[in-house]
C-alpha cells in the first residue's frame, strides 16, 4: 500500500483509477483497507476542489417539489393562494417568514435553505 495525499489533479486522477480496481475488494483485507483511505482521501480533494454551492431557495422549493412530485397548487396551504404561490416561484415576490415556516415542515427543507438572500425578476 502506498498511500499519499492528493495535491493535484493528476493525483486525484491516480487515486480514481486505484480506487476503482479496489472498490470491490473483500472486506478486511489490505486492498479493502486501502479503498477505505483512498475514498476518505478522494471525498476531501473534491470538497475543496469541486465543492457545489447549495440552490437559491426558489430551485430548493422547485427541487424538492419535483421529487415529491406536487404542483403549485399542492403548495397553496403554505405559501397563499394560487397567484402567490405562482409569484413565488416565478420570482416575482419574496418568502415571508411564516412562509418559510410553513415549507420547511411541508417540504421538509432546512430552513438555512430558505432564509438565503435570491435576486427577484423585474420584468
Amino acid at each position: 500500500m502506498n498511500i499519499k495525499p492528493i495535491k493535484t489533479e493528476s493525483d486525484y486522477q491516480v487515486a480514481l483509477k486505484r480506487f476503482e480496481l479496489l472498490f470491490d475488494a473483500p472486506m478486511g483485507t489490505p486492498e479493502s483497507d486501502e479503498a477505505d483511505i483512498l475514498a476518505l482521501l478522494i471525498e476531501e480533494f473534491e470538497n475543496k476542489n469541486y465543492s457545489i454551492e447549495a440552490p437559491d431557495p426558489i430551485e430548493a422549493i422547485k427541487i424538492r417539489m419535483e421529487e415529491m412530485q406536487l404542483k403549485q397548487i399542492d403548495l397553496v396551504d403554505s405559501i397563499g393562494g394560487k397567484s402567490r404561490v405562482s409569484e413565488i416561484l416565478n420570482r416575482k415576490r419574496k418568502l415571508t417568514v411564516e412562509m418559510i415556516r410553513n415549507l420547511t415542515t411541508r417540504l421538509n427543507l432546512s430552513p438555512s435553505v430558505l432564509i438565503s438572500d435570491y435576486s427577484l425578476n423585474t420584468k
